[in-house]
């Protein structure tokens, strides 16, 4: 007589709950990992975690360079910030949306979220220049803060508005899903 032991948590076998993609690698979709934060929640909590991380390494892997590039043309970014704030609001908000889609990508999202996420980096971008242009405010960097925070909350806004897309789990091969369904 075989006899079968109690599952928890911790010995409960995930496997049968596994899930492959198109390439046949394994997917744990929400709610198969029932440990800290594997489920939808913690799924939706990297991802912004990431997003953020993005930004900031954009800034300094591609902020360098551009540093250099522009004291090739006898300037800096003090220069830039005095005689062209609305230009270094759009430079510095290349830099931190270029590296948040590549990761996303990456990551498998489609090219819809990924629109919509650089939409989310770029709009608080256009406003905070708008605001600078009418004077309402001309501190660059009170106007910096408040263009920052309005990213970090308009990628939460994203988030929120697709909970399907960033509260299941992604995979490391690019999705061409996209194109697929665009074309079908």
């Amino acid at each position: 007589m075989v006899t079968e032991s109690p599952t928890t948590p911790e010995t409960e076998d995930f496997s049968a709950m596994t899930t492959f993609n198109r390439h046949g690698a394994p997917e744990h979709g929400v709610g198969h990992d029932r440990r800290g934060l594997g489920g939808s929640a913690g799924h939706f909590v990297r991802h912004y975690i990431e997003m953020v991380v993005a930004m900031f390494a954009g800034m300094i892997v591609l902020g360098v360079p551009a540093s250099w590039a522009l004291k090739a043309f006898g300037t800096g970014t003090s220069e830039l910030t005095d005689a062209a704030p609305a230009l270094m609001l759009l430079g510095m908000a290349v830099t931190m949306t270029v590296p948040m889609v590549a990761w996303m990508r990456y990551r498998s999202h489609g090219w819809r979220a990924n629109a919509e996420m650089a939409g989310s980096m770029v709009l608080p971008t256009l406003a905070a220049i708008g605001v600078l242009a009418a004077g309402v405010m001309t501190d660059i960097d009170t106007l910096l803060a408040v263009e920052h925070v309005a990213m970090l909350l308009g990628m939460l806004a994203a988030m929120l508005l697709r909970l399907d897309e960033y509260t299941r789990h992604h995979g490391h091969a690019h999705a061409d899903g996209d194109l697929q369904a665009a074309t079908a």
